[in-house]
């Protein structure tokens, strides 16, 4: 069996990175499980000091489409965290895979 990933990389702004993540923490990822959405890992970047990765799993590309429209249109995220956390992103790269679900549990961390 597989799932399909999506690896996000985000470029935060200069110093940012700490008020980021403690968002993500107290506020994004609690929304992101109401909504049902199977966050393996985030956290952040080893590689510098502005990045910080989110690894989401979902059973198929539509799947992946029908949750991140419903995510992101909702009004629980346009009124809630969105236009701080989009303060703190400069940029950011999507990649999305297919992965065994063996694999991808190699991946998942409690964040």
């Amino acid at each position: 069996m597989h799932r399909v990933v999506e690896l996000r990389a985000y470029n935060l702004k200069p110093g940012s990175r700490t008020a980021f993540h403690q968002l993500m923490l107290e506020r994004s990822l609690p929304m992101l499980k109401r909504w049902d959405v199977d966050v393996v890992a985030c956290g952040p970047s080893s590689h510098d000091a502005d990045s910080y990765y989110l690894i989401r799993a979902y059973e198929s590309l539509e799947h992946r489409q029908k949750s991140q429209d419903a995510f992101y249109g909702s009004d629980e995220w346009i009124t809630g965290p969105r236009e701080e956390a989009l303060a703190l992103i400069e940029s950011y790269a999507t990649a999305v895979l297919e992965m065994s679900v063996e694999a991808l549990e190699v991946l998942r961390r409690k964040p």
